[in-house]
């Protein structure tokens, strides 16, 4: 993906070196906590719904304090990437929300390392990267694309772009009232049928990633050879199916509550292939047809 020289977003919160957190809260749902919840969860025997639901738990527990902290230079790489990408999200999502008639406010990058505090809670490094509409900001702890990449085997800088712009697809989704209406129903919902609607989220997140690749490319052609199957193979190894099978061995369809691996690739190709946000429409359909 080529972004040399491209300008760096200035919707930053550097707070690495600060630590402090219990777990998430409703309000932030992500691809990051799907991803390392996905298996740390279920292999602990815990429920991810109950992060969604916010039934709180304790999983972290992690006192806070302050430490001298000297990012590495792969860090830093990853931090310019992040902020890059970030910029990218703007430029695509403020042309697009021109379209509908909107203004784009666009969200602020916190990036910390160990734990943090957000507007839904306190949060460790183990529940990925995510987004808190409360106080509409993306959380990213930059190890978490070493784990990615030494965990799933998801790596490349694409697969690492797809992860931010599916945060960003939550944002996305928060400003057009979209994740607080699908949040509100989860609440009055069975926890088979809350999970059903937290896929709906997840894959229309994973379709607005995609669109977001197809504006990025089409306003300053960075894709490279490879980069489109980087993102792809992420999406094929961070279904539940798959993170089920690899943490446990079988497979629990109720307790879905990211989408498969077969769906998330379909909606995210088909992001990446349209650029249209009106053919994301995850909600209206019945829910096989996902």
């Amino acid at each position: 993906m080529r972004l040399n020289g491209r300008r760096e977003s200035n919707n930053i919160d550097d707070r690495r070196g600060r630590r402090g957190g219990f777990p998430l809260k409703a309000g932030g749902l992500g691809i990051g906590g799907m991803i390392i919840m996905g298996i740390l969860y279920w292999v602990m025997g815990g429920n991810p719904l109950d992060v969604v639901k916010g039934n709180g738990g304790s999983m972290f527990g992690v006192q806070e304090s302050e430490a001298t902290y000297t990012p590495s230079a792969e860090e830093e790489e990853l931090a310019l990437f992040s902020r890059q990408v970030l910029a990218s999200t703007e430029d695509v999502w403020t042309e697009e929300f021109a379209k509908l008639g909107r203004t784009y406010r666009p969200p602020t990058l916190v990036l910390f390392t160990g734990s943090v505090q957000s507007g839904c809670g306190n949060a460790s490094a183990s529940t990925g990267p995510f987004y808190c509409s409360a106080d509409e900001k993306l959380y990213i702890d930059l190890s978490f694309f070493s784990r990615m990449r030494q965990t799933l085997g998801a790596d490349g800088d694409f697969a690492y772009a797809y992860v931010i712009a599916h945060e960003v697809g939550h944002h996305v989704q928060h400003l057009l009232g979209t994740l607080d209406k699908a949040h509100s129903a989860m609440a009055g919902q069975s926890e088979k049928e809350a999970n059903k609607t937290s896929v709906r989220i997840e894959l229309q997140a994973d379709f607005l990633a995609g669109v977001w690749g197809y504006h990025e490319n089409r306003l300053f052609q960075s894709l490279e050879e490879g980069d489109l199957e980087e993102a792809i193979t992420t999406a094929s190894v961070i279904g539940d199916d798959y993170l089920q099978k690899k943490a446990q061995g079988y497979v629990v369809p109720d307790a879905f509550n990211h989408g498969r691996s077969d769906q998330r690739m379909r909606w995210l190709k088909k992001g990446l292939a349209t650029g249209d946000i009106r053919q994301g429409d995850t909600f209206s359909g019945s829910y096989s047809s996902l």
